[in-house]
């Protein structure tokens, strides 16, 4: 491991390789602060299951449009940089609300503010890891491109590391410290930061805009006379791309980054906001235009669909744990990190055995999988599992690991198809449109758990109608199986 990052070191610079990790472990940390404010919505704002999960949801937008932030910064540089005026934007968005939220009681006690406070947080962070992706791209590709597999996989492992301490410290400092000081805590990481942007040298390309998405017609879904190519022969011929990236919660970003002054300008006009409306509309239209192709538009209806249908009803769980099964804290955080260590053993064994099968397949056993999770939930909510001996812990704990990694199952094949889709010109920004249409379903299926939750009337202290919600549930994750026809019949999981 010390010689991996000895090389990656000497390849990249320590300032690039110190910041790069320093980011996707801050974005795995984040569990540390945000199990902080599942406990505040409940406990001291009260909130109910259902308004608890629709704060968090609202909260989570910002995820959900990363292109926007992919767009902005190839195609309009502030000062003659692309990328680290917006992480340093970034940074500063995802740092100003924990202090604020910390010093000021009757901010972090209202709805609405804390609403406004989470989102602008969630905004940095999800412009920083699109920034960083872009950041690390353009890294493997003028740089080091043999380098490219390590330095995806430093940013997992940090992320990973990230998330078990922030899942550990978490419960601990819940039980330890007051919901003010773990909010200010937390933002020292963000401060390092800040401070390690400066650190990171970038080459100036000028003032003007650059559009890089105008070579969509060299795409492999159009041939040489222009005709769209059938989806059962580009997997057939087309090769697999690398699928090395990385869960985030939220996750990936931008991978196209031009820091060059290589790169072709954009001469139309003399004026400088008309030539960045001139570059943001060539890499709208670009991005739309390979997007309405049927190859990609129908497996990303597909994921989009598996998040959709199924209520995701995670938060009132979250109150049934705490509040009837009397789980605490410092448990669930322990609960987390056996789920991030079942997200990397579903990684591995996904790898190891799974990635030659096809990916509808795969699909159906992730989501007959995830309905037999379900069913371990009605036992415990039953209380089935008390009655034949086994405990309540036992069963929060083995249900955590099995659920991220059957996730995991689900997850790899999308980042897998995704890579596979993204034509050649444009395909950070549309990996980063793919990664936001999964995020916005992930919301999207947190809204309908949200209204799930109110129509059963399940709140803080009666669960009466929850095993009515989980067998609903169960019953929902079956339905995106009867649309796997969307999913391209020759795809495979090879990843490489």
């Amino acid at each position: 491991m010390i010689v991996w990052v000895k090389r990656l070191r000497s390849a990249f610079g320590a300032s690039f390789l110190w910041l790069v990790c320093l980011i996707y472990f801050t974005q795995g940390f984040r569990s540390f602060v945000w199990t902080a404010v599942s406990y505040h919505l409940k406990d001291r704002l009260k909130l109910s299951p259902s308004a608890s999960q629709f704060v968090s949801s609202v909260a989570f937008f910002p995820w959900s449009i990363k292109p926007v932030y992919g767009i902005l910064s190839d195609c309009i540089p502030i000062k003659g940089k692309r990328r680290i005026p917006y992480l340093v934007l970034a940074t500063l968005l995802s740092l100003v609300p924990w202090p604020i939220l910390g010093l000021n009681d009757s901010l972090r006690n209202s709805r609405w503010h804390l609403i406004i406070f989470l989102t602008a947080q969630n905004l940095g962070s999800a412009m920083a890891d699109v920034v960083v992706d872009a950041m690390i791209a353009e890294a493997v590709r003028f740089e080091r491109s043999s380098f490219a597999g390590d330095l995806q996989s430093v940013s997992w492992v940090s992320m990973a590391i990230g998330g078990i301490c922030g899942s550990l410290l978490g419960g601990y400092a819940l039980n330890n410290l007051e919901i003010n000081n773990i909010f200010l805590l937390f933002s020292v990481l963000p401060t390092i930061q800040l401070v390690s942007c400066s650190l990171v040298e970038e080459n100036s390309i000028g003032c003007k805009a650059l559009p890089e998405f105008a070579d969509f017609n060299s795409s492999p879904f159009m041939n040489g006379n222009g005709i769209k190519l059938d989806e059962d022969n580009f997997f057939k011929k087309k090769s697999n791309k690398s699928a090395s990236r990385r869960k985030k919660g939220q996750k990936n970003g931008n991978g196209r980054a031009v820091l060059h002054t290589t790169s072709q300008i954009y001469e139309k006009s003399n004026s400088l906001p008309v030539n960045w409306f001139h570059s943001v509309k060539i890499a709208t239209y670009s991005l739309l235009r390979a997007f309405r192709q049927p190859i990609i538009l129908r497996p990303m209806a597909w994921f989009f669909l598996a998040h959709i249908t199924v209520p995701n009803i995670s938060t009132v769980m979250f109150y049934y744990q705490t509040e009837f099964l009397n789980l605490d804290a410092s448990f669930l955080g322990t609960a987390r990190v056996i789920g991030w260590l079942g997200l990397m053993m579903g990684t591995f064994i996904y790898n190891q055995h799974f990635k030659t099968l096809k990916l509808r397949k795969i699909l159906l056993w992730a989501h007959t999988g995830l309905a037999f999770l379900s069913l371990l939930d009605m036992a415990l909510v039953s209380r089935m599992s008390a009655r034949y001996g086994i405990s309540d812990r036992n069963m929060v704990l083995f249900g955590s690991a099995l659920s991220d990694a059957i996730n995991q199952f689900k997850f790899m094949p999308f980042l897998i198809l995704s890579g596979q889709l993204c034509p050649p010109g444009i395909e950070g920004t549309l990996f980063a449109l793919f990664m936001s249409i999964n995020n916005f379903g992930s919301t999207v299926g947190s809204f309908v758990g949200a209204v799930l939750a109110s129509i059963l009337n399940l709140s803080s202290g009666s669960f009466d109608n929850l095993l009515l919600g989980i067998s609903i549930q169960v019953l929902c994750t079956l339905i995106p199986v009867a649309f796997l026809f969307l999913i391209p019949k020759e795809a495979t999981g090879i990843s490489a």
